[in-house]
């Protein structure tokens, strides 16, 4: 067993004892009047690392009210565990209920924007357990800062808590840039089951969607400059042969498609990939996964038409793409692998491969908000936050392009390769997508578009030889 693996499965040494205010510099424990008028501010609210340690340790499992997720580290100094208030805050106390592997010495920030930062709290001599602390400071950003590490492992929190005030206005939830769904999905409590064990033992869950490109060069986005022809960078669109900037859900399943199924009139597109200035397009098919981005695959549901969202950003840094919940493997060529930015040289004759998953639990009301990400979030330890109950399709694209040897001048019309992103305005016939998600998602299933797992082949297809229904 390897030294982390069993690290990880003792059991949490002091969680539940406070540090002695005396032993760490500035903590006091606040009174029972105090506490009781802050509120929890932190609580499912996104969360970004400097890094993570395992699949199962994602940032966002420290601010998930749920002891048995965490986030942790890599095993090195210095690191960071920030989390988005989403409006500015007076911050009055925090608590760090640490693993195992503890900080030594740290410091607690605030932000307004999350790049400058105020230290509102600070330690040399931490010793774990659970702190909680009386701080006094303001921002919409709040982070853990480790500079010393109290044991050889990295950081590990199992709850990071932010109580305060909020002194902004909350984002609204209705109003301009949200888009009600016209058939609401409510009463949604998330799955925390596991499927039970199947002989054959079920390893996927799964379907593709096979799309060429329909358009490209365009420098069109209707979800984030919906009407505003040629306001955005250049993009490549798949799938749908009539996406615009004036697109909506109408005017896409009124359109073709160049997806193989033709029930898929989904509108898919990302930045266009840059060789030197011109544009290298994707060659045939590319595969788009659907996939159960939850535990319990049988609760996935088929995502509602008109859905539609942006994954990633083009503003991303290193860090954010690499620690992205959804940047699964990033960049590979040849022998190189999660690569997060694009590799300087690629072995001639090889193809630029990036891998990268979309969020998949939706709050069950909205099809869009004004981000164009605030309505979906990503599940946290195989479960979605109780914010965002519903299990959906989780898309993953997996696209290649025709570059290799010196790659020094390729890059996206957003920037560098950790700007890549992608966008989703979900058109599928209805009855055909429900199909396959059933079929395959919900069956346990490995599918190609025909909804067929050749390893299975006597549970038989969910479409036709034209890859319709029967």
């Amino acid at each position: 067993m390897s030294t982390r693996r069993l690290r990880r499965i003792l059991a949490p040494i002091g969680v539940t004892t406070a540090v002695v205010a005396s032993m760490v510099v500035g903590a006091i424990q606040l009174t029972s009047a105090a506490a009781a008028d802050a509120t929890l501010l932190s609580l499912n609210k996104p969360a970004l690392a400097s890094s993570q340690e395992l699949g199962e340790s994602p940032p966002a499992g420290a601010f998930d009210n749920n002891p048995g997720t965490r986030w942790g580290s890599q095993w090195s100094d210095p690191q960071w565990l920030r989390v988005d208030l989403g409006v500015t805050a007076t911050i009055s106390q925090v608590v760090l209920q640490w693993e195992n592997a503890y900080g030594k010495a740290f410091q607690i920030q605030t932000s307004p924007d999350g790049n400058a930062w105020t230290s509102i709290y600070s330690t040399t001599t931490g010793t774990g357990g659970t702190q909680t602390l009386n701080v006094n400071g303001s921002g919409r950003y709040v982070r853990m800062y480790g500079t010393q590490r109290g044991t050889g492992y990295g950081y590990s929190l199992w709850e990071f808590k932010v109580y305060g005030t909020s002194t902004g206005t909350p984002p609204a939830t209705d109003g301009p840039g949200w888009v009600m769904a016209p058939n609401p999905v409510t009463g949604v409590t998330p799955s925390t089951a596991t499927p039970p064990a199947t002989n054959p033992p079920t390893t996927h869950h799964e379907f593709q969607a096979n799309c060429s490109v329909s358009r490209s060069n365009l420098p069109d986005d209707p979800i984030v400059f919906f009407g505003l022809p040629g306001a955005s960078h250049s993009h490549t669109f798949m799938g749908n042969t009539t996406t615009n900037a004036n697109t909506t859900l109408s005017s896409l399943q009124a359109g073709g498609t160049a997806c193989i199924t033709p029930g898929d009139k989904t509108a898919y597109w990302m930045p266009t990939l840059l060789n030197n200035g011109v544009a290298v397009q994707p060659v045939d098919r590319q595969v788009i996964y659907y996939k159960s981005g939850v535990l319990d695959w049988r609760s996935v549901r088929p995502m509602p038409a008109g859905l539609r969202y942006v994954v990633g950003s083009p503003s991303s840094t290193l860090d954010q793409f690499k620690n992205h919940p959804g940047a699964v493997e990033g960049f590979e060529c040849g022998d190189l692998t999660r690569q997060w930015d694009i590799p300087a040289n690629c072995t001639p004759g090889s193809q630029l491969n990036v891998r990268f998953q979309a969020p998949s639990c939706w709050d069950g009301r909205h099809l869009d908000s004004p981000d164009h990400k605030a309505h979906m979030a990503y599940p946290v330890v195989g479960v979605c936050p109780s914010s965002h109950p519903v299990a959906v399709n989780m898309i993953e694209f997996k696209m290649a392009w025709p570059v290799s040897g010196n790659m020094a001048n390729v890059a996206f019309s957003s920037g560098r390769g950790y700007s890549f992103h992608y966008d989703v305005y979900n058109a599928w016939d209805p009855p055909t997508l429900a199909a396959l998600t059933t079929h395959c998602i919900n069956g346990g299933l490995q599918c190609n578009p025909r909804g067929f797992d050749q390893y299975k082949p006597e549970r038989g297809a969910a479409l036709n030889e034209n890859y319709v229904l029967p």
